[in-house]
C-alpha cells in the first residue's frame, strides 16, 4: 500500500489498536490534514469541518463542482445542535434513525468553514453507526466532513483500492492518512433528508426508506414568495446532474395567481439570471442564457395558457428545447400533457410536475411529482 500512495501513512485497523489509530488521526486532523476513514456505508474523506484550509484541501481532492454542499459527521444530537438549528422534524429523525445511514439537512449556524454549508445556508449532518468513527469524532471534539472518499462521479468506495483506482496522482498526494478496514459491506449511501421545508424532503434515496406516510415528499407548503423560490432552487440543486446530462423539464399547473411565475423566478434566481422574469402569455416562449456551477445553458420559460391542442403546441417546436444543459419551465402543462409526455419519452429529459393550490392569501401547497410516480394527464 505504501507503494500505491507514496508518503502516505496507511494504518490497517485489523493490525493496530483502535486507540492508536484514533490518536494518529487526531494528530493529522489537528494539523489540517485529510484522512480516509471507514463508515457503515462507504469510506469517507474527512477533514476538520471548521478549518478553512483543510476544507479547501478536501474540495481540491473531491474535484467537486461549485455549490454542491458537504455534510458533517458528529456524535449525536447534542453536538449537532452546536452547528445547526434543529426543528421538530429533524429531532424526530435523529431519534428514530441516528446513529445510522441518514443525513439530516437543517439550517446551519455558520460555524463551519466556507464551502461546507450549501448556498442556501443549510448543512447536512451524519451520526455514523460505526464505532471507530464515533470515537474519533468524540475524542477530537469537532465535526469532520462526511463526504464519500471517491472523486466526484466515480465508483463508490467500499475498499481503499476503489478509491485509488479512481483518483489522480495529484489527488493521492492530498491524502495524509488512510485508516484501512478492508473491504466494507456493499451498503447504499446515506439517505439525505431536508428538514428546512414544510415537509421532510428526500434529496437522495439511500439504504433507509421512510414509510409511505413519512415519505410524503411530494407535498410542500409555502408561506411566502421567498419560500416558493427556495423550493424552486432546491429542486434545481437536487437535479443538477440531470440538467447537465439530460436537461430538465418542469411542468407547472394551478389556478391564476397561485405561484407558477414566482416559482419560475426562483429557478431564474438560482441560475443567476438577472433579467426580469414575466409569464410569456403572448410570446409563448422566453429564452434566457445562464452560467452557473460550471455549466453554460439555456432557460426556456413557456406559457401554454392559450394552447388548446397538440397541433398548436407542435408549432412551438418544444422538442428542440429538450437537451442537456437546458431547463424548460412550462406553465399550464395539463391542457397538452399527453403531447408533452410523448416528447419527454422521446427526448428523455428529467421531468418534474408541480401543482399549485392556494391555501390562503399568502400560503400555497406545492404537489411535486417526480419521474418515479405517474404524472397526471387529463381524462380523454
Amino acid at each position: 500500500m505504501q507503494g500505491i500512495i507514496p508518503d502516505v501513512k496507511v494504518i490497517k485497523l485489523a493490525e493496530v489498536p483502535a486507540e492508536k489509530a484514533i490518536a494518529e488521526a487526531i494528530k493529522v486532523l489537528t494539523e489540517g490534514g485529510l484522512i480516509i476513514f471507514p463508515t457503515e456505508t462507504v469510506y469517507g474523506a474527512g477533514v476538520d469541518a471548521t478549518q478553512t484550509a483543510a476544507v479547501a484541501k478536501l474540495l481540491a481532492y473531491k474535484t467537486r463542482r461549485e455549490g454542491k454542499p458537504l455534510s458533517i459527521a458528529v456524535t449525536g444530537q447534542e453536538m449537532a445542535a452546536k452547528y445547526v438549528d434543529l426543528n421538530e422534524q429533524a429531532k424526530k429523525l435523529y431519534q428514530r434513525f441516528l446513529p445510522g445511514p441518514v443525513t439530516v439537512v437543517s439550517q446551519g449556524k455558520g460555524k463551519v468553514a466556507a464551502g461546507v454549508q450549501s448556498e442556501f445556508g443549510t448543512l447536512g449532518v451524519r451520526v455514523p453507526d460505526y464505532e471507530l468513527a464515533l470515537k474519533l469524532i468524540e475524542q477530537y471534539g469537532r465535526p469532520l466532513t462526511a463526504t464519500s472518499a471517491n472523486a466526484s462521479g466515480r465508483k463508490r468506495p467500499y475498499s481503499i483500492n476503489d478509491i485509488l483506482t479512481g483518483i489522480s496522482a495529484k489527488q493521492k498526494s492530498l491524502i495524509d492518512l488512510v485508516l484501512d478496514a478492508g473491504e466494507l459491506p456493499k451498503n447504499e449511501p446515506s439517505t439525505v433528508i431536508d428538514t428546512t421545508l414544510s415537509t421532510p424532503t428526500t434529496l437522495r434515496a439511500g439504504s433507509v426508506q421512510l414509510s409511505a406516510g413519512e415519505e410524503a415528499t411530494t407535498t410542500l407548503n409555502s408561506a411566502s414568495e421567498a419560500e416558493t423560490k427556495k423550493i424552486a432552487g432546491t429542486l434545481l440543486l437536487k437535479n443538477w446532474t440531470e440538467i447537465k446530462e439530460r436537461g430538465l423539464v418542469i411542468g407547472l399547473d394551478g389556478a391564476l395567481g397561485t405561484g407558477k411565475t414566482i416559482f419560475a423566478k426562483g429557478v431564474a434566481e438560482f441560475l443567476q439570471i438577472t433579467d426580469e422574469i414575466t409569464s410569456p402569455t403572448y410570446s409563448y416562449i422566453e429564452e434566457y442564457q445562464f452560467k452557473r456551477h460550471g455549466v453554460t445553458g439555456q432557460l426556456y420559460h413557456l406559457d401554454l395558457w392559450k394552447i388548446e391542442s397538440a397541433a398548436e403546441a407542435e408549432r412551438l417546436e418544444i422538442e428542440g428545447l429538450l437537451r442537456p444543459n437546458s431547463v424548460v419551465i412550462i406553465e399550464w402543462w395539463q391542457p397538452v400533457a399527453a403531447y408533452l409526455l410523448k416528447l419527454v419519452a422521446t427526448q428523455h429529459p428529467q421531468l418534474l410536475h408541480v401543482l399549485f393550490t392556494e391555501l390562503d392569501e399568502h400560503s400555497r401547497q406545492l404537489s411535486i411529482t417526480e419521474p418515479s410516480t405517474n404524472i397526471p394527464t387529463p381524462a380523454p
